[in-house]
């Protein structure tokens, strides 16, 4: 069972008719991949809307209650912003490398009940074997997704219906029994979420590591294998992807000063997903932004508080159902407007055989049958009846001329 497609290690040239060499140096995948560099401009342009969205609600939120942004309680408002970055970075660390993990609700809801029932034997032994348990099934997890090769969110799914069991096992809320407040280091704790995901757009608009990022990204036929460098960045991300699940959970339990409901978390998924979505992550995987997690996270965190200020009773099916919808837009903006543009330097564009860049053709060799070249064999010369020459009708006749 082996990970390399069929012909992926040959060296004959793309048919393209680019050089194999230069392809490595412009392609996003040197054997199947589109030509030229993706185009983050329209992330930028889209950041921009997300930054002007999250100031109008800011705005909105300080006009209706002013308290709601300031001391403790803006300090829980940072910490929620936490608890769903850590999960909105799950969910996009997975959809960057094209294999969705839809398990990381349920996931956030098994780690906040563990910690609920055992946080007061501590910090690092309540949270210590939830990372750990949340490590170990997001390996199987990508095991089945890479060694198997099938699609992240049908195995991911399944994984969350393992999960959902473990969850229903308990029929009550259970109280927090720890005493860890994090609204004490709310403000490290914020200043560290955004560093990790403004970072983390940065080094994911880098040429090299978006394309070895994106490497799972189906190509032609989505069953075909992307190669052993595609599953194994696959797999890391997944086991990633849980564990920041895990602490996401940890997090939000920890903030929340009311008992932790046994639900199946599947609304923390379709949030996690659309605001992943609305930050300007494709859903076909590798294409992101370089502040959108962090403005989009902002927006929803801010939006979430405002609505009860309104009187609107919102829960996160309805705020992850809106998300995705305008995410889904998103995507397909990112991935219309991310190509590299037609014509452009950045863009190679395929030449045909005997045809070079300056658009003069060079003459392809035909095959040389003899040597020296004959030349061509010319028609025998019909012969010529004298008396049908034309001078013979045409011409004066002497005896004519006599008679006159």
């Amino acid at each position: 069972m082996g990970y390399e497609e069929a012909g992926r290690d040959r060296s004959a040239e793309p048919s393209s008719g680019v050089p194999a060499a230069v392809l490595e140096n412009v392609f996003d995948d040197p054997t199947h991949g589109e030509p030229g560099r993706d185009r983050i401009g329209v992330h930028l342009w889209w950041e921009l809307l997300l930054l002007a969205g999250l100031a109008a609600v800011s705005w909105l939120l300080w006009q209706e209650d002013p308290s709601a942004v300031r001391d403790g309680n803006l300090r829980t408002l940072l910490i929620d912003a936490v608890g769903l970055g850590l999960l909105v970075l799950a969910a996009g660390l997975s959809l960057r490398t094209a294999a969705p993990n839809l398990a990381v609700g349920p996931i956030a809801v098994a780690a906040a009940l563990h910690y609920a029932e055992q946080g007061d034997r501590g910090l690092p032994a309540s949270i210590g074997p939830a990372v750990a348990v949340a490590a170990v099934g997001g390996l199987a997890l990508a095991l089945a997704v890479v060694v198997l090769h099938v699609p992240g969110w049908a195995a991911s799914l399944a994984g969350a219906a393992a999960v959902v069991v473990f969850i229903e096992r308990r029929s009550a809320p259970v109280l927090v029994q720890g005493d860890y407040d994090p609204t004490g280091s709310a403000g490290y704790l914020f200043a560290g979420f955004a560093a990790v995901a403004v970072l983390g757009g940065l080094f994911g608009a880098v040429r090299t590591i978006r394309r070895l990022v994106g490497r799972y990204r189906p190509i032609v036929d989505p069953a075909r294998r992307r190669g052993v460098v595609a599953a194994v960045v696959a797999a890391v991300a997944l086991v990633v992807s849980t564990v920041l699940a895990a602490l996401a959970g940890v997090l939000l339990a920890a903030n929340d000063p009311g008992p932790v409901a046994p639900t199946s978390g599947l609304d923390w998924t379709v949030l996690a997903i659309g605001v992943a979505l609305l930050a300007g992550t494709s859903a076909y995987g590798r294409r992101g932004g370089v502040f959108g997690t962090l403005l989009a996270v902002g927006l929803v965190t801010v939006f979430q508080v405002y609505a009860p200020e309104r009187g609107w009773t919102l829960s996160n099916w309805v705020v992850g159902g809106a998300a995705l919808g305008i995410g889904l837009l998103a995507t397909r903006l990112v991935e219309t407007l991310g190509r590299p543009r037609p014509g452009s330097p950045e863009r190679i564009e395929p030449v045909s055989d005997g045809t070079i860049s300056s658009g003069w053709t060079m003459p392809q060799p035909q095959p040389v049958d003899n040597w020296p070249p004959t030349l061509p064999t010319q028609a025998a010369p019909q012969p010529v009846d004298p008396w049908r020459d034309p001078r013979w009708e045409d011409g004066p006749r002497r005896w004519d001329t006599d008679e006159r």
